[in-house]
């Protein structure tokens, strides 16, 4: 049986809108996955999801969210299978079909937006080219016709230049613009269920907006159910019409969403709702006298090609010091980044790192200089190496600037594996066989084995749930208090400046707007853009986006 299109005039970019069906859409009972090593993963979900419904699914990390998504799809990743259960999308036992009848469910019955954009284009295409694939090959829309829906949606989700945005390749977007590619090329072959893997990890909260909007208005136009998994419950609760949590692959509570925000039954989900709600409070950390200045940029211009990403950007550093670097998608946060670790070269300005200048190029820099600028990277899915175990991973940095033993290294990597959270058992597994979370502890741990005097943390907790992040900040700011590390911390969550930054600078189309004392920053009167960044970060009601909506339009 299948569900299809109602019959209608429509255009081929309009939205059609499907048969009322009153049974669920997707149907999954008894599942269970395991790891190789026989580990279970999940345990005993069920679910059943309606046509035109979401589903959000939140926990911890490697708590089974991402997990359970993948096996809607019948597809579980390398070094785990499903071992029981049924998997049924519109009344078809997809775990029976051949390999090749699963492939034609997947991408047209059932999408996946991933959590990481980045490591899921292909760099060697244009974005455009990735878009257009699926409705191509589904047969739902001609090449012409995807070029323009996807043109359309370009600018409906306001990236750069809409009509030639389709010409570029994925590295030339920030991560912000791509995650909303994805989530573009996810939809275009109108798919009857859509799995949301953190969609809006990557976005700024004004993006963000944006981004929850174009769901909630093709879930709308299109009669699409989703999972919308994700760590963030203010998220979750602006989209989401029942809620599933879940906890080291079990479900510990599932109920609607008013009922897990006003009247959780489970001690962990009080836990959540708890954390969300004081994770607001504004608690300053004010430095008690003035500190050296370790990091001096001094009018920094760069460019990509011959667009200007920076503009006569200053910042500095001080020993000891929190300083967070805060804007939209492409407001230049990760470019100021990979300049300073000399990774983007700069078109004029300077670089002083603890009173040298910092040479703009990394190949010319000191092994020294090296050491103690460390960075942990945005998308961990990309940041590390599929091939090596996590063991060689954060032992890598340990030999190559200190040249210790192996029995050394082994040391000294179990017990930086203690400090991130993760079993010292970790250092034999593979990054494919940790979800997002653990990968970003794991990168943490690596920047953390070098040594290093200044730490550039590019949106540090972005792919951690909302407990595990608070212990990774208490984690940074422990260390920076036992051993005076700087550090600069790139990031859209306002929640994270607020609770670790010592000083704040937001930038906007490459210049800063406003800089100083994060306490001075976060108090009116303030600057346009500053007011319209608070606006956005969604609140633990469910209203919240209607709201904002209706605002909006007013």
């Amino acid at each position: 049986m299948s569900i299809g299109f109602c019959r209608s005039t429509h255009a081929p970019l309009a939205p059609q809108r499907r048969c009322k069906i009153e049974k669920p859409i997707l149907k999954i009972q008894g599942l269970r996955i395991e790891n190789l090593a026989g580990e279970v993963l999940v345990d005993n979900a069920n679910i059943e999801l309606m046509p035109g419904e979401i589903l959000g699914l939140i926990g911890e990390s490697g708590a089974g969210k991402s997990t359970i998504g993948l096996a809607a799809m019948s597809y579980a990743r390398a070094g785990c299978k499903i071992t029981r259960g049924h998997i049924e999308i519109d009344g078809v036992q997809v775990r029976d079909l051949s390999a090749k009848g699963r492939a034609q469910f997947r991408g047209r019955r059932i999408a996946y937006v991933a959590q990481s954009a980045a490591a899921s284009f292909n760099p060697a295409h244009r974005i455009m080219d990735q878009i257009c694939e699926m409705p191509v090959h589904h047969g739902v829309l001609t090449h012409a016709e995807a070029e323009a829906w996807a043109v359309e949606m370009f600018r409906t989700l306001e990236l750069p230049d809409p009509d030639n945005f389709g010409a570029r390749y994925p590295h030339q977007v920030s991560g912000g613009q791509l995650q909303r590619a994805m989530a573009i090329m996810a939809i275009s072959a109108h798919p009857d269920i859509v799995v949301f893997d953190e969609p809006t990890t990557a976005l700024d909260v004004t993006t963000q907006i944006e981004v929850l909007l174009l769901i909630k208005k093709m879930i709308r136009d299109y009669n699409i159910a989703a999972l919308y998994i994700t760590h963030d419950l203010a998220v979750v609760a602006q989209i989401a019409d029942r809620i599933l949590v879940l906890q080291s692959g079990k479900m510990v509570e599932l109920d609607t969403t008013a009922n897990i925000l006003h009247a959780p039954k489970a001690t962990y989900t009080k836990e959540l709702v708890e954390d969300r709600q004081t994770s607001d409070v504004f608690r300053e950390k004010l430095l008690k006298s003035e500190r050296e200045v370790i990091l001096d940029a001094s009018n920094i211009i760069a460019h990509y090609g011959d667009f200007r990403v920076l503009n006569d950007v200053s910042i500095t550093v001080a020993k000891g010091e929190t300083v967070a670097i805060v804007g939209e998608s492409g407001s230049g946060k990760t470019s100021l980044a990979r300049v300073m670790v000399g990774l983007t070269q700069l078109t004029s300005g300077s670089l002083t790192f603890m009173g040298s200048t910092l040479a703009p190029s990394l190949k010319n820099r000191s092994r020294d200089d090296l050491r103690k600028i460390q960075l942990i990277y945005q998308q961990p899915d990309v940041a590390l190496n599929p091939r090596q175990t996590v063991g060689e991973i954060i032992g890598r940095p340990i030999m190559f600037y200190f040249n210790r033993s192996d029995a050394e290294i082994t040391d000294r990597t179990a017990q930086l594996l203690h400090q991130v959270g993760l079993p010292e058992d970790y250092m034999n597994r593979y990054s494919t066989a940790l979800s997002g979370g653990q990968k970003q502890r794991v990168c943490i741990a690596r920047a953390l084995a070098a040594e290093p005097t200044l730490i550039i943390c590019d949106e540090p907790t972005s792919a951690l749930d909302q407990l595990v992040a608070e212990d990774i900040l208490k984690l940074l700011q422990q260390l920076q208090d036992d051993m005076g590390l700087s550090y600069l911390v790139i990031t859209h969550d306002l929640g994270i400046v607020r609770r670790i930054a010592h000083r704040t600078a937001i930038l906007l189309g490459g210049e800063i707007v406003a800089n100083g004392p994060t306490g001075d920053i976060f108090k009116p009167p303030f600057h346009t853009y500053t007011e319209k960044l608070l606006q956005s970060v969604p609140e633990l009601r469910e209203t919240w986006l209607e709201e904002i909506i209706y605002k909006r339009s007013a």
